[in-house]
């Protein structure tokens, strides 16, 4: 189990070296494929390459319209000015929920007797010359890789949401 200082850390440290060309798509699932290279503690020469799928799930749209159910007792008048205004303007606080899965039966690793910054030149050069759209590469903490992994999909979820947005707004669902 990971202590928040573990977590912080590993979550601060991650670095994407190589990041996708596309983006999460908003009308279907996305896949991506990484490559995470970790410096192992007990030996700097030592470096372990994950890789594995990362599937990201359509966003889904959350409208609030519980909101405008909300009892406003105690309140006074304007709790009643103040739901009727968020009924009329609930569209406007739609937001997006995104799902991601990885499972640990998709993810193989190695290790790579040389440095960090080697082996991850190595790998996204390799990456660049097969030219897919969808592989990542990120530098995360050996013992909490799947923190690093997280944060790589907090990233794609922030890059993709504008696009998602407008996708939406322009097919009349926000």
């Amino acid at each position: 189990m990971y202590s928040e200082d573990d977590m912080h850390f590993a979550f601060e440290s991650t670095q994407v070296l190589y990041e996708p060309d596309r983006r999460i798509d908003t009308f279907g699932s996305t896949n991506f494929e990484f490559r995470l290279v970790t410096e192992m503690l007990d030996d700097v020469h030592r470096v372990r390459v994950r890789e594995g799928r990362i599937s990201a799930e359509k966003p889904q749209i959350l409208r609030p319209e519980a909101f405008a159910d909300f009892e406003f007792e105690g309140f006074g008048e304007q709790a009643g000015v103040f739901a009727d205004w968020l009924r009329q303007n609930r569209g406007k606080f739609a937001f997006l929920q995104y799902g991601f899965q990885f499972r640990r039966s998709d993810i193989t690793e190695m290790i790579v007797h040389d440095t960090l910054a080697v082996v991850a030149d190595r790998i996204i050069s390799e990456v660049r010359a097969q030219g897919n759209p969808s592989v990542a590469v990120i530098s995360g903490i050996d013992e909490a890789w799947e923190i690093s992994l997280l944060r790589f999909t907090l990233q794609m979820i922030e890059r993709s949401q504008a696009i998602n947005h407008f996708d939406f707004k322009r097919r009349g669902l926000l």
